[in-house]
């Protein structure tokens, strides 16, 4: 049956509520928005005439339009307002007993034909459901905050909900210019699912003093790409909300990895609970604002006077991608850099690499002949490790295999002279065991360039438990006085980037391998949902699946709990041979 729907309610007038009355408006639907009285209803008018206002001082809506649209939406505070929708959708509390009394309320209001929708974004849409005598007229309709905004809705279908009315949701989400993914009653969903463990893992990483608020964030930004670092982001979405996601996905899944970290509850019940009340993991100069002010945890500022090793002369072993990204760093910045490599055409490759590398940074008005000159006048080639002798800092940028290092560092020892500092560029591999094959471990730091090394900003500078001070100091020096954003971490599987984004990746693979989503839903939430650059399957056909695996099993050996167990499906498609991009198949055909 083939169900119309132009006749809206929402029950809840808060940002997320009004937001979709504003969405329902701009596109031609007639709106009936309720709230519980008067006051809340004036406050619900007052969000849609201040978002309308902002678009139309940003030219994106006619002052005409404006009024069309507000001409639109009838406002109410009675439930009985609703009686000739076409569907109603609540945005109330995310509490389970409210949205059960409010569905039960209207059940006895709205015609029989009515959908009823939930805003909910952990709740079982079911258990809401059966609070009303027709419960397969029901059905979740997730909403992303800012609703005008963010183009996924998540249509949530239980095990009762009639097809017709999936049909007809998924209509209007398109006709209201979003982007549908139909999904199952499950905590979390799509989008929450994967974004609330990587958050929760954050947390902990944050409560354990392995890092710092500050370099988590800036890890996730400009490590990946994402649009905001997780405690940042955590903020913005209120840690009473996310404490109600986490606690509902832990309590259907009971995996540890949901389960909120202590931290959230002991900041959610003293109130700190993000941007709304000014206060959460950074402080606001005002309840609701976004602007972050200085606070007892705000790094100091730099005084320059930290001890710190100089740095005149620098080497790379290694004439791979990320080798090449980084004397062409370290060579557009003014140092003298020596490059070893096994053999004079592996050499060879290298400086044609940059000189390419560099044509094109000329061809895009980024450089210039002169500086491309300059630049390449800095790279010196060797086929011997004794060419790094008087060098101040060496770099290996080898095999990502312990052996491989081990014995490069070893040899290095011999070579170098007393006081350089020795680092390695590993992305998973203990910067301590190649240190220790060394008589100088304090002088070993890890120096973790992110691919392509030209263009990424982000480096994760790693200690040890005995890396010397100034050589971490040094380090994180150096990392700025070439352009990139250094942030500082413990020597732990994955470090900062890889043990929050890899985690994330086989949930996603868990998803799909329990048939939950597909990869192009799963893809399409997270990129329209959260704003992320690439999905979970786009990326790991870009990283290549052998390589997420041996990084996940790598956080699993360390951490030793199984929720970070490789997905069997991940494993099995490794094993044949289906790594991604570089094998032209992976999670899709290249």
């Amino acid at each position: 049956m083939e169900r119309a729907v132009d006749n809206i309610g929402v029950v809840g007038l808060g940002t997320m509520g009004a937001g979709i009355v504003e969405v329902c408006a701009r596109h031609g639907l007639r709106v009936v928005a309720v709230d519980m009285d008067d006051a809340a209803v004036e406050r619900g008018r007052g969000h849609v005439e201040r978002s309308t206002g902002r678009a139309v001082e940003r030219g994106k809506l006619g002052a005409d339009e404006q009024q069309e649209l507000l001409g639109r939406i009838t406002f109410a505070a009675s439930l009985d307002a609703l009686a000739d929708c076409d569907l109603v959708l609540e945005a109330v509390p995310e509490v389970l007993e409210i949205k059960r009394e409010l569905f039960g309320r209207l059940d006895q209001v709205v015609p029989d034909a009515c959908i009823l929708a939930t805003n909910t974004s952990s709740l079982s849409v079911t258990e809401i459901s059966v609070a009303t005598s027709h419960p397969e007229r029901v059905v979740g309709l997730h909403f992303f905050n800012p609703a005008p905004v963010q183009k996924l809705v998540e249509i949530i279908s239980t095990v009762v909900t009639d097809p017709d009315v999936v049909t007809a949701v998924r209509a209007l989400a398109e006709r209201l210019g979003k982007t549908p993914v139909v999904v199952g009653d499950k905590a979390g969903f799509i989008g929450n699912y994967l974004l609330f463990g990587y958050l929760n893992h954050a947390m902990s990483m944050y409560e354990s003093r392995y890092a710092t608020r500050e370099d988590l964030d800036a890890a996730m930004q400009f490590g990946c790409g994402y649009p905001m670092g997780p405690l940042a982001l955590l903020d913005l979405i209120g840690l009473d909300t996310a404490y109600q996601v986490l606690d509902t996905m832990y309590r259907q899944g009971r995996d540890k990895l949901h389960a909120p970290s202590p931290i959230l509850k002991q900041m959610v019940t003293a109130g700190l609970l993000g941007r709304k009340t000014g206060r959460g993991f950074y402080t606001y100069d005002a309840p609701g604002s976004g602007t972050v002010v200085p606070d007892a945890q705000t790094p100091a500022a730099d005084t320059g006077t930290a001890p710190t090793r100089e740095v005149r002369s620098v080497g790379v072993v290694g004439t791979g991608t990320m080798a090449t990204g980084i004397v062409e760093v370290f060579a557009k910045a003014g140092y003298p850099v020596t490059v070893v490599g096994r053999s004079d055409d592996k050499v060879a490759g290298v400086t044609a690499a940059i000189t390419a590398s560099l044509d094109k940074a000329i061809s895009k008005g980024k450089a210039t002949p002169a500086s491309k000159e300059e630049a390449l006048r800095q790279v010196t080639g060797a086929t011997d490790v004794t060419a790094l002798a008087d060098v101040d800092l060496v770099v290996e940028a080898i095999a990502e295999d312990v052996e491989v290092k081990t014995a490069m560092f070893r040899r290095l020892d011999e070579v170098c002279r007393p006081g350089a500092i020795l680092a390695t560029t590993t992305s998973s591999l203990p910067v301590i065991q190649v240190a220790a094959a060394t008589s100088r471990p304090a002088d070993v730091v890890g120096l973790h360039f992110f691919n392509p090394a030209q263009v990424m900003k982000l480096v994760e500078v790693v200690s040890t438990v005995s890396t010397a001070a100034d050589v971490e100091e040094t380090a994180v020096q150096l990392c700025r006085a070439l352009g990139k954003v250094p942030v500082r971490c413990g020597d732990r599987a994955g470090f900062i980037v890889n043990a929050l984004l890899f985690p994330y990746l086989n949930d996603a693979v868990k998803m799909l391998e329990a048939h939950y989503a597909t990869a192009d839903d799963i893809d399409t939430a997270m990129k329209n949902g959260c704003a992320l650059p690439m999905g979970p399957f786009e990326l790991l056909d870009v990283v290549g699946l052998d390589v997420s695996y041996a990084i996940q099993r790598q956080l699993y050996l360390e951490f030793r709990d199984r929720g970070y167990a490789p997905a069997p499906l991940l494993e099995h498609m490794v094993t044949a041979g289906y790594l991604g991009r570089k094998t032209r198949r992976g999670f899709r055909t290249y």
